[in-house]
């Protein structure tokens, strides 16, 4: 369903007299790709800071990105053939017409390269939710009006089928009529989380992003907001790109997991194979990080020394290699590749093998 390649965005830090001179980048997400599949669950998860709110934003075209392509339910054959032009261009070996047909190509499929007017025709298709309820409500609307509002621009519905729309809604997560006339402010967090769910889903979208729904919720919360998804998404056929830092909750929720340090996906791999063989030593240092609920039990931790280090300066080669206890000398002059370590586990470690064995 989405083909994300060589994503990258970098925010300029300005100065000069006028600070208008970009005088150095923050790479936020820097050559990133990976593809979600139709009806899964792909958790993205990470350390505060290393980019997922901002891959999450940039593939929705909520900011702009700095370079790469991102493709949308775009057919096999047409990415192929997108494939097999793009090698020709670098090769030089191109033809006129085959430069122009892959430019055509990339005008209509790649998202990155839409005009306003055809990013509108695809927000009825992918949507997402915020991390914070209340901030992403509109204090001034009522819930009538913060539901109404995307069926009035992409549905062209007349009021009555407007209203029978947000009350069915509404009904769905087990509020009432009387809650239509209310503000944000008069609802409990969950409940608000519940009405931004609704809002993203009241167009039918096939593509969701969510950032980090639970994390400013209760834990009972949690796990309604939880069963919730889990359940729109059967009933819609709903495919989910879940952000978060939890992992219990990525346990839960996900089917595959990509871990991301400092801009960069450094792991990848179906939920459980991830949990019961992390490979690359910043998904060790996450998983064991977690507490286990018996206070007796005592478990070999991997010591991850030193801070995560500035994206606007990233060190050289592996980006890890300043806090891995495995680290050689090639990783930090050479950046390491994702490889296949497994079918559907990739890896940006060339030691993954004896981390595996030790």
């Amino acid at each position: 369903m989405l083909e994300i390649r060589n994503l990258r965005k970098y925010f300029p830090i300005k100065g000069g007299i006028f600070q208008r001179k970009a005088i150095n980048f923050v790479k936020a997400v820097d050559n990133v790709s990976f593809s979600v599949k139709k009806g899964e669950t792909l958790a993205l998860v990470g350390e505060s800071g290393c980019g997922k709110t901002t891959l999450g934003r940039t593939i929705l075209r909520l900011i702009e990105p700095t370079s790469g392509s991102i493709f949308f339910n775009t057919p096999s054959e047409i990415l192929r053939e997108i494939d097999a032009l793009t090698e020709k261009v670098r090769r030089n070996s191109a033809t006129k017409d085959e430069v122009e047909r892959l430019n055509k190509l990339n005008l209509t499929y790649n998202i990155a390269l839409r005009d306003e007017k055809g990013l509108k025709n695809l927000r009825k298709e992918m949507q997402i939710v915020f991390q914070d309820p209340l901030s992403s409500l509109d204090p001034r609307m009522t819930i009538r009006e913060t539901l109404s509002e995307p069926l009035k621009i992409h549905e062209h519905l007349r009021k009555e089928e407007i209203e029978d729309r947000v009350l069915e809604l509404l009904k769905s997560v087990g509020l009432k009529e009387e809650h239509m006339h209310r503000y944000p402010h008069e609802f409990s967090g969950g409940q608000r989380q519940r009405i931004c769910i609704l809002r993203a889903i009241s167009l039918k979208p096939k593509f969701m992003v969510l950032d980090e729904p639970t994390s400013a919720l209760d834990v009972s919360v949690q796990a309604q907001i939880l069963n919730l998804l889990k359940r729109l998404q059967r009933e819609f056929n709903l495919t989910y790109l879940f952000i978060t830092h939890d992992l219990s909750v990525v346990r839960f929720m996900s089917t595959r997991v990509a871990v991301m340090y400092l801009g960069k996906i450094v792991e990848m791999a179906p939920t459980e194979e991830l949990f019961n063989n992390p490979l690359h030593p910043c998904t060790r240092s996450l998983l064991e990080a977690v507490p286990i609920p018996e206070p007796t039990t005592r478990r070999k931790k991997l010591i991850i020394e030193g801070d995560v280090p500035s994206p606007v300066n990233p060190p050289s080669g592996c980006r890890f290699h300043t806090r891995c206890p495995y680290a050689t000398e090639a990783c930090s002059k050479e950046e390491p590749p994702l490889i296949e370590v497994s079918p559907e586990h990739l890896v940006a470690c060339p030691l993954a093998d004896k981390l595996k064995k030790s």
